[in-house]
């Protein structure tokens, strides 16, 4: 997966709670090829530079059983190269023209991207093109490939406490349904993928018509376009399969997963529940997740933080979130960091306690309007930042958002009452799942 990137949820501009809402964040020009690519350009002229990024919308829950990791191994074969790029060309050409490249893959879509000078834009953008149409691997450079990735696997997983506890929970919470599978797959099934699985992923769903490209930057719309249909406009469509997520059932009794390792210093615990994101509810249910979030664990001023670490020493830190971009159900998440001695039971009950009294009592309007304030103030530079724009946009339009969730997220959260936030609290008021980490004791 090259280096995992951090994924941003969806972000506006500056609206304090007390002036009127902007419609508008990104401002973006959206348009659509007749081959079915998606375009959208994000103007930005302090600078004379642009990142490209191209969304395919697949991930790790699209690939066949028994197959997993595919969509991870894809990714990294993609920069095995083409008989105009040849393999590991890629990153080169675009370091040498002063540019830097990445990519990521997720449990619902695979995405590049390439950082440089506006000048370099067509050749960026012709070698993405020439990689969706002719990507060329032969037999000893797929199973090379396949041998680096289930290094990765060793070392980011396997080895890492942290991700084998993050990866049992998904399994626990989700069980059968896509989400349940690791993102970078079982080593079994790694071991397992052959170079006709991976051309044949490539083939059905590395298309145009289920790709997003987004430019940002120091460039015109129209200059963009002319681009656009020049490198990849005559690329042919593919029949790409329908993508099932299933509607997974909330817990109905308490999840609990417990790791304990030698190389674990630091005790750590989360809490996770199912709730609907901005692909399967209304994104007024979805505001109020992500402002009851900040109430709960948002900085030093909220209920979590100021209970749990400043009067009850419980923990040394503590956080919550709402992960609601994705094309099935979202997730609620707490997490803190307990005090040396404090068992995960406390913080768990304390947690359901905070979470409980928002459920039956609400919040005050004094403290929604603090939290929202700052919660869109937070925003003010998202248009600003280059890469923030377009991965914004392209995460809600690859998971089945749309650009209008994003332009209008300020005024949804505006519009946050009290009721919203207690019927959110409500909502992650019961069953869940937990996970555990704690240093391994020696006997």
């Amino acid at each position: 997966m090259r280096r995992h990137l951090g994924l941003v949820t969806l972000a506006a501009s500056l609206v304090l709670a007390t002036a009127p809402a902007q419609a508008k964040v990104f401002d973006p020009t959206v348009f659509t090829l007749g081959n079915g690519l998606t375009v959208v350009v994000v103007e930005n002229h302090r600078a004379p530079i642009v990142n490209q990024m191209i969304w395919y919308k697949v991930g790790a829950a699209d690939e066949p059983p028994g197959k997993g990791g595919l969509a991870h191994l894809l990714e990294h074969l993609m920069f095995k190269g083409t008989p105009a790029v040849p393999d590991g060309q890629f990153s080169k050409i675009v370091a040498a023209k002063g540019g830097v490249d990445n990519a990521m893959t997720s449990r619902d879509f695979t995405a590049y991207f390439q950082r440089i000078a506006v000048q370099h834009l067509p050749m960026v953008m012709e070698m993405e093109a020439d990689r969706m149409a002719h990507l060329a691997i032969d037999e000893k450079a797929f199973e090379s490939e396949r041998e680096v990735v289930r290094e990765e696997r060793r070392q980011r997983v396997e080895n890492e406490p942290g991700a084998m506890l993050s990866e049992r929970l998904n399994m626990a919470l989700w069980m059968n349904q896509p989400y349940a599978r690791p993102i970078g797959g079982f080593d079994s099934e790694i071991a397992g993928l052959t170079l006709f699985d991976a051309l044949n992923f490539h083939k059905r769903w590395y298309a145009p018509n289920n790709a997003i490209l987004f430019v940002a930057g120091d460039v015109a719309p129209d200059k963009v376009k002319a681009l656009a249909e020049q490198y990849f406009g005559k690329i042919p469509r593919a029949a790409t399969p329908e993508r099932m997520r299933g509607a997974p059932d909330s817990p109905t009794a308490d999840i609990r997963i417990a790791l304990a390792a030698p190389t674990v210093r630091q005790p750590q615990w989360y809490r996770t529940g199912i709730v609907p994101s901005c692909a399967t509810g209304p994104a007024k249910v979805g505001a109020a997740l992500d402002v009851l979030g900040e109430i709960l664990g948002g900085g030093t001023t909220s209920r979590l933080y100021q209970g749990l670490v400043l009067e009850k020493k419980l923990a040394l830190g503590v956080w919550a979130g709402y992960d609601g971009t994705s094309l099935g159900p979202g997730t609620f998440q707490v997490g803190a960091t307990p005090m040396p001695g404090v068992e995960p039971a406390t913080l768990d009950a304390e947690v359901a306690a905070a979470i409980h009294a928002i459920a039956e009592g609400g919040v005050t309007p004094a403290e929604l309007a603090r939290v929202r304030e700052r919660m869109l103030a937070a925003k003010i530079y998202a248009r600003d930042d280059l890469f923030r724009a377009p991965q914004t946009l392209a995460h809600a339009l690859a998971v089945g958002c749309t650009i209008a969730d994003v332009e209008d997220y300020n005024d949804v959260i505006a519009a946050v009452t009290p009721d919203d936030v207690k019927a959110a609290a409500a909502r992650v008021d019961g069953p869940h799942a937990q996970a555990i980490l704690t240093p391994e004791v020696k006997k």
